[in-house]
């Protein structure tokens, strides 16, 4: 058929199946009628080189059958792990996803959560910078969002899938403490220090609890701020014994940093990654970090996009729990 040519529609498929077009659309659809006659449908489909329409369908559905996915920030590589397989598990026939990219800006996420609402998405799974901010009590109103990480208490999102960060936090600072650390900072994403992120209250309380000095480093995901920042800290007349950064790639800059400050790890500094990335355990001394289920997460999440979409109602939340995967770049402090 050339570029020019009219494409085929369900009048057509009617007419050369002498069914009415209501019968075909079902066919087409897998609703209702024999499976005789859906074959026959779709048979007469492929011979016209028929295709649906995405405009004419979501006009007749009003759905757009696509899914936006908010990411915090994609220089994070667990949120582009996780991205890369909800990208994967939603796309099908009649739905797709649209991966987007917050720069580790809360700002500008919600500008971009409202932009996916004026493109008519059918939902939107995000990874919030800032999840009490009062911008998605407005979002939550007019699209099902999907949290993933952190509950947007200020809203009323669909559904939630929450980070079991108390438990994940605790062990780690307890992990540095019994190894005798004292001195300790937290990377964190947060990319103003006025947005208090949960898992940083969460640190604060648990330290106090310790008893140990912590400092919150606001940190980025990129190799090269990543450096800058460990760098920064440890050459600051406030350097810690042990770090926790709360993504493994921040970790690769505190390893790029001790390499140039000739501080050796474990023996000058322990290190705690987060997300367990493949290549943690290739790194010189092997990183110590936590393992989330990535694989159950993705599906619970495409269940609840789908329920979301399908019926409108709300899903109870649930809880991702990490587990520790201890290899060798935690140690006791210097003089311990």
């Amino acid at each position: 058929m050339s570029g020019s040519a009219r494409r085929p529609t369900l009048k057509d498929i009617a007419t050369e199946t002498g069914l009415s077009m209501t019968a075909v659309s079902y066919a087409l659809r897998g609703l209702h009628g024999t499976a005789e006659t859906q074959q026959r449908v779709l048979e007469a489909a492929d011979r016209l080189g028929y295709s649906a329409d995405p405009i004419a369908r979501a006009l007749a559905s009003g759905r757009s059958g696509s899914v936006g996915v908010l990411c915090a920030s994609l220089e994070d590589l667990w949120q582009q792990r996780l991205a890369a397989a909800l990208g994967r598990e939603l796309l099908a026939p009649d739905r797709n996803a649209w991966i987007i990219d917050s720069a580790g800006d809360a700002e500008r996420q919600l500008e971009l959560a409202q932009h996916l609402v004026d493109h008519r998405a059918d939902a939107v799974v995000v990874i919030p910078i800032d999840p009490a901010a009062k911008g998605w009590a407005k979002i939550t109103r007019e699209v099902p969002v999907i949290a993933i990480g952190d509950a947007l208490p200020a809203a009323k999102a669909k559904s939630e899938v929450l980070f079991d960060n108390e438990s994940g936090i605790s062990t780690a600072l307890r992990t540095l403490a019994d190894a005798g650390h004292k001195s300790v900072a937290v990377l964190s994403p947060s990319r103003r220090v006025e947005v208090d992120r949960p898992a940083e209250e969460i640190a604060h309380r648990i330290a106090a609890d310790l008893k140990l000095s912590l400092q919150v480093v606001p940190c980025p995901h990129d190799l090269a701020g990543a450096t800058e920042v460990a760098r920064a800290l440890l050459t600051s007349g406030k350097r810690p014994t042990g770090i926790l950064a709360l993504a493994d790639s921040m970790a690769f800059g505190v390893y790029a940093a001790c390499k140039e400050l000739g501080i050796a790890i474990p023996s000058d500094l322990s290190l705690l990654g987060y997300d367990d990335q493949p290549m943690s355990q290739l790194l010189e001394p092997p990183l110590s970090t936590f393992h989330w289920p990535l694989d159950d997460l993705v599906a619970d999440v495409v269940e609840r996009v789908t329920s979301a979409i399908d019926t409108n109602r709300r899903v109870r939340r649930t809880t991702v729990e990490p587990t520790l995967v201890q290899r060798a770049s935690v140690a006791a402090p210097p003089g311990r």
